[in-house]
């Protein structure tokens, strides 16, 4: 049986590989502000801004098994030239964004005939202290709460996990990975010796919105090329 699955923000990065990998064995609805890249597939396209638009709930069916929300930021400068502004927007695309998406839909997740999944997306630099991270740091550490929280309060009818990546080759993060010294940088602060490829995530992604996964909930999976736990 196709499960339906909504996917916030499908058409670039891990939310598009995402799309890739499930268009074909489920039923999609993807709601992003343009349908580049995914246009032609098999799926409901929503036009939607997180940050100014109210999501369109009528193009959803009443049944929701899976919710994956893709948005995110990167502002990776030092904390003394970070204005408040800044901390303000990463919250709101990352925390605010997934709050208010997902109690859009939390009732037609909570009629599935078997518990369904929400997927949030953290970083590694959350419970890995890291340089000039602190405002997305900051924000994803604030969705991690939520995640256990809502895991909590939602069980048993829904399940809530997050991946947490290290730097992933996406155009989120391309300013860091333009030219080859820079990739070649950030492959080397690695000890797999690489960044990450958002398939790789994807495929994550994939498993915690299956049933091979239906035994998990509250956890933060870390996929960061042994960053976050290996020193050399």
């Amino acid at each position: 049986m196709k499960k339906n699955i909504l996917i916030i923000g499908g058409s670039s990065g891990v939310g598009l590989e995402l799309v890739k990998l499930l268009y074909e064995d489920h039923n999609l609805i993807v709601a992003n502000r343009t349908n580049e890249s995914i246009s032609g597939l098999p799926i409901t396209f929503i036009p939607f801004d997180v940050e100014t638009d109210e999501l369109d709930v009528n193009q959803i069916p009443d049944q929701l098994n899976g919710f994956v929300y893709c948005p995110g930021s990167i502002n990776l400068r030092p904390f003394k030239g970070l204005k408040e502004e800044v901390f303000k927007n990463d919250f709101s695309i990352n925390v605010l964004g997934a709050i208010k998406t997902l109690q859009a839909v939390q009732n037609k997740l909570q009629n599935s005939e078997t518990p369904s999944s929400v997927v949030f997306f953290s970083t590694v630099a959350v419970r890995t202290g890291m340089p000039f991270h602190s405002s997305v740091a900051a924000a994803k550490g604030a969705l991690e709460g939520l995640a256990r929280s809502l895991a909590a309060e939602l069980a048993p009818k829904i399940r809530v996990n997050v991946i947490a990546p290290s730097l992933v080759d996406t155009r989120m993060a391309e300013k860091f990975l333009n030219n080859e010294t820079k990739k070649s940088n950030a492959a080397s602060r690695h000890p797999l010796e690489r960044v990450g490829d958002p398939e790789e995530i994807a495929q994550m992604a994939k498993f915690l919105l299956s049933d091979h996964s239906s035994w998990m909930t509250s956890q933060t999976i870390t996929i960061d090329g042994g960053i976050g736990s290996i020193k050399r």
